[in-house]
C-alpha cells in the first residue's frame, strides 16, 4: 500500500472519529403553543366537545353554538348559511372518513355526500350522535338509543343512563354506569365491565379506557387485555383520550399528556402550553398536532419542523428586538402575564453575567461563520462592559449595571450611586458572578474575534483595570464606601476560612487564578504571573482548585455575615461560574502541566453534573478536558422550548416520575424532565426543581440556548446537515 493510500485511510478514520463525536443538525418536530381564546357571545358559555374533520377544520361544540378556528381565531361557524344561526345538540365524525355530522333537536344531517344524509325524529328525543363507516347513524337519549341505516331501524331500551356513544368501523359502542356495550343491529353485548370509566377511545385495534386508577387497553378482536393498567401517569384520572399514529393523548384536570410506549410521557400544562389546565376534550389533526379544549378556548400543541439553526435564528431575532438595553441583556417584565405589548426591559443584579452568554454566542458565531454582524454585536455589548467601569469614580471597580437616573429597578436604594456625569446611576455591590462574566468575555474575544490592535488594547485594559483593583485592594472588590462587597472576595484569609467541603474555597481559587492567567496573557505584566504563583505556593490555591467535587457536602457551623455557607444544598450558581471560568482557566493556562491539571478538574466537575444534561456544561468540557455526553447535548438543545415566558410550572403532583429521597444536590427525580416541561430559568437554577415560576410576568431572552448552540458549532459537535457526510 502506498503512502498516499495510507494517508487516505488515516483521513477517513479520523473523519469517522470526528463524526462519532458530532451529530447532524437535522430537522425535528419542535412543539410550540398556539392559543385560540374564545370570545363569548353571551353569559355562561360552556365548552362541550371538540372534533377535527377530514379537512383539518377544528370545531368546538358549545352551549351557544358551534365554533371553528378560522385564520387563527376561534369564531362562531358561519360557513353554511342555513346552519349559521342554529345550535347543534351534538356533532360527530363518521368513523374512518372524518366527515362531520350535526345533530339538532329534531333532525340530523351532514353537508357531505351532496347533503343527502338527513333524518328526522321527535323533538328533543336524542342528545348524542355517532356515525359508522357504512353511514349508519346511532342516536341516543337518556336511557335508550336507536340505530338508523340500510332501511332498518333498531331501538334499544336500557336500564341505566347513557353516558357516551362512539363508532368504530361498522360497530357502535355506548358507555353506561357499568361499562361499555357493543351494538350490532338488534344485538347488544357488554364488552367492558368497569363502573369507573372517565374516558375512552379507539386506536390500532385497541380500546383504551381511563378510570380513577389510570388507563388500560383491550383488544377489539377478543376484548382481552392488550395493555395492562397504567398508573404511573402525569395526572389521574383522564377527562378525555384520543389516539393517532401510534401516540395516545390524554386530557385531565391539570393539563394534557401523550405517550408512544405507555411508559414515558410528555406533559403539556400551565400557561406555557394551555390557556387553562382543566381540559374538557382532546383531539388531533392529520399532522399529529394536538388540541386541548378548555373553558377559555382551544390550545394547540403544534409540532413545527425546524433545525437547531432555525431555533437559534428565532432567539437571535428576539434578542435584537426585545432584550437589548444599552448593549446589555435586559430581562423583560410585563404588566400582564405573557403579554409582550405591556413589556419593559429592566436592570438586574447580574446584567454582566447574563449579557456574557449573548456576547459569547456572538463571538462563537463569528468564529464559525465570519459574519461581520456577529463581530459588531459582540463589540457593541463589550462597550457596555467597558462602561460598567467608566460610569463610576472608582479605579477599576466594575458596576453590576447602570440605568438612567430615576429609572433603576433592581435591588435597594443603598445599592445605587450617582454616575460620574450626573445623568446616570450605577449599581455597586458587584459580586464574583460578574467577575466571571468579565474574564469569560475578554478571554473568548481575545481568542476568536479577530481583534485589531486597538480592540486588543481595549480588552486588555478592561481586564487590567479590574485585576489591578482586586490586587491593590488585597483581593477584594471594594465599593464606594471603602469596604469589600459581600461576594467580591478572593483574599486568602477569606478563601481558606472555608473547609474543603464548602465549594467557595475551590471556586474562589479557580476564578481568581483564571483572572490572573488571563491578565498576564493579555498584558504581559509579570505582576500577574507572580501573584498567581504566590497564591499557589503560599496559600494553596492550586490545591484548592483540585478539591474533588464529591467532597462538597453539608457542613454545619460556617456562618458568614448571616449566610449559612455550609448548608442549604448545592448552589447551582457556583456551577455556572465554574464552567464559564473553566474555559479561561484551561485555554490561558501558563504551561502544559497546569493545563493537564485543569483538565482533570473540569472532567471531575463534568462527571458530577452529568444528570443535569446541560448542553453548555458538556460543550465547555468538550472544548477543554475533552469529555462530552453527546446525546444530552442533542436532547437539551432540541427540547429547549421556544416560549421563554416564566410561567408558573407544576410537576410535583405527577405520578409518572420516579422521585428520590431528599439530598444535598436537591435532585428530586431520577431522570431530568425536558426543558419544555419545567420552569424557564437560567443556567444558575436547579433543573430538578419541580414547581416554580414568576406568574408569566417575566421573560428571558434565549441566550441560554444561543451560547451552547454556537459553541457546539464552533467545536464541530453540531454539523449542518449539508456538511454531514
Amino acid at each position: 500500500m502506498t503512502m498516499s493510500r495510507w494517508t487516505l485511510v488515516i483521513l477517513l478514520l479520523s473523519t469517522n472519529i470526528l463524526y462519532a463525536q458530532s451529530f447532524a443538525d437535522q430537522s425535528f418536530r419542535q412543539p410550540v403553543s398556539i392559543k385560540y381564546p374564545v370570545e363569548s357571545t353571551g353569559a355562561g358559555l360552556q365548552m362541550q366537545k371538540m372534533v377535527v374533520d377530514r379537512n383539518d377544520n377544528v370545531l368546538a361544540l358549545t352551549n351557544q353554538g358551534l365554533y371553528i378556528i378560522i385564520e387563527d381565531e376561534l369564531v362562531p361557524d358561519q360557513r353554511y348559511r342555513p346552519l349559521a344561526d342554529r345550535k347543534p345538540v351534538d356533532i360527530t365524525l363518521q368513523s374512518e372518513t372524518g366527515i362531520l355530522y350535526y345533530l339538532y333537536e329534531d333532525h340530523y344531517l351532514s353537508n357531505a355526500y351532496a347533503g343527502k344524509p338527513y333524518g328526522t325524529f321527535e323533538s328533543r328525543k336524542y342528545s348524542r350522535i355517532a356515525v359508522n363507516r357504512s353511514g349508519a347513524v346511532l342516536l341516543s337519549g337518556e336511557n335508550y338509543c336507536t340505530i338508523v341505516g340500510d332501511n332498518q331501524q333498531y331501538t334499544h331500551m336500557l336500564e341505566e343512563p347513557v353516558r357516551g356513544i362512539k363508532s368504530h368501523g361498522n360497530d357502535f359502542f355506548l358507555l353506561t354506569e357499568t361499562g361499555i356495550y357493543r351494538l350490532r343491529g338488534d344485538e347488544i353485548k357488554q364488552v367492558v365491565d368497569d363502573p369507573a370509566i372517565t374516558a375512552w377511545t379507539f386506536g390500532d385495534d385497541k380500546l383504551f379506557i381511563a378510570n380513577q386508577e389510570g388507563y388500560y387497553a383491550l383488544s377489539t378482536g377478543n376484548w382481552k387485555e392488550a395493555e395492562g393498567l397504567r398508573t404511573a401517569l402525569p395526572v389521574i384520572p383522564a377527562t378525555s383520550l384520543t389516539y393517532h399514529n401510534g401516540k395516545l393523548w390524554g386530557g385531565s384536570a391539570m393539563g394534557m399528556y401523550s405517550t408512544r410506549d405507555f411508559e414515558d410521557y410528555r406533559y403539556y400544562a400551565s400557561r406555557r402550553w394551555l390557556q387553562d389546565d382543566l381540559v374538557v376534550d382532546v383531539t388531533l389533526d392529520s399532522e399529529g398536532n394536538a388540541y386541548a379544549l378548555t373553558e377559555k378556548g382551544i390550545s394547540e400543541v403544534h409540532f413545527r419542523s425546524m433545525t437547531l439553526k432555525d431555533k437559534a435564528d428565532h432567539f437571535y431575532e428576539r434578542i435584537r428586538k426585545r432584550h437589548l438595553r444599552y448593549g446589555l441583556i435586559g430581562e423583560v417584565r410585563m404588566r400582564e402575564p405573557g403579554d409582550y405589548s405591556t413589556m419593559e426591559m429592566t436592570d438586574t443584579d447580574n446584567d454582566g453575567l447574563w449579557t456574557s452568554f449573548y456576547l459569547g454566542s456572538e463571538v462563537f458565531r463569528y468564529a464559525v461563520t465570519g459574519d461581520p454582524e456577529a463581530r459588531r454585536n459582540a463589540l457593541e455589548s463589550f462597550e457596555a462592559f467597558e462602561r460598567l467601569i467608566s460610569i463610576n469614580p472608582l479605579d477599576g471597580f466594575p458596576a453590576r449595571t447602570f440605568e438612567r437616573k430615576g429609572f433603576r429597578l433592581s435591588g435597594g436604594p443603598d445599592d445605587w450611586r450617582p454616575g460620574v456625569d450626573g445623568e446616570w446611576e450605577w449599581k455597586g455591590t458587584t459580586s464574583s458572578d460578574e467577575f466571571v462574566a468579565y474574564i469569560w468575555v475578554a478571554g473568548i474575544m481575545n481568542q476568536l474575534l479577530d481583534l485589531d490592535r486597538e480592540e486588543k488594547r481595549r480588552v486588555a485594559r478592561f481586564i487590567d483595570q479590574i485585576m489591578t483593583h482586586i490586587i491593590d485592594n488585597d483581593y477584594y472588590f471594594v465599593d464606594i464606601h471603602g469596604e469589600p462587597t459581600l461576594w467580591g472576595r478572593w483574599n486568602p484569609e477569606y478563601i481558606n476560612w472555608y473547609p474543603e467541603t464548602i465549594v467557595d474555597r475551590k471556586l474562589g481559587s479557580t476564578t481568581i487564578t483564571a483572572g490572573l492567567q488571563l491578565a498576564y496573557t493579555l498584558t504581559g505584566k509579570e505582576r500577574y504571573k507572580r501573584e498567581m504563583y504566590r497564591l499557589f505556593n503560599d496559600h494553596g490555591y492550586l490545591d484548592n482548585i483540585k478539591i474533588p467535587l464529591e467532597k462538597i457536602g453539608s457542613t454545619p457551623g460556617y456562618i458568614y455575615k448571616g449566610h449559612n455557607m455550609g448548608e442549604g444544598g448545592w448552589n447551582h450558581s457556583d456551577d455556572e461560574m465554574a464552567f464559564l471560568t473553566y474555559w479561561v482557566l484551561y485555554h490561558y493556562a501558563l504551561n502544559d502541566e497546569l493545563k493537564q491539571a485543569y483538565g482533570k478538574v473540569i472532567a471531575d466537575h463534568w462527571a458530577i453534573e452529568k444528570p443535569e444534561r446541560n448542553a453548555l456544561w458538556n460543550l465547555i468540557t468538550r472544548g477543554t478536558a475533552g469529555n462530552i455526553d453527546l446525546e444530552s447535548v442533542k436532547w437539551h438543545l432540541r427540547e429547549f422550548q421556544l416560549d421563554m415566558v416564566r410561567w408558573d410550572i407544576k410537576n410535583a403532583h405527577r405520578k409518572d416520575l420516579e422521585y428520590l429521597e431528599p439530598n444535598f444536590r436537591a435532585q428530586t427525580t431520577k431522570e431530568l424532565l425536558p426543558p419544555g416541561e419545567r420552569e424557564t430559568a437560567r443556567h444558575n437554577a436547579n433543573p430538578f426543581k419541580l414547581d416554580a415560576g414568576h406568574g408569566g410576568l417575566r421573560s428571558l431572552a434565549g441566550d441560554e440556548y444561543l451560547l451552547p448552540y454556537w459553541l457546539g458549532r464552533y467545536l464541530n459537535i453540531i454539523v449542518p446537515t449539508s456538511d454531514k457526510k
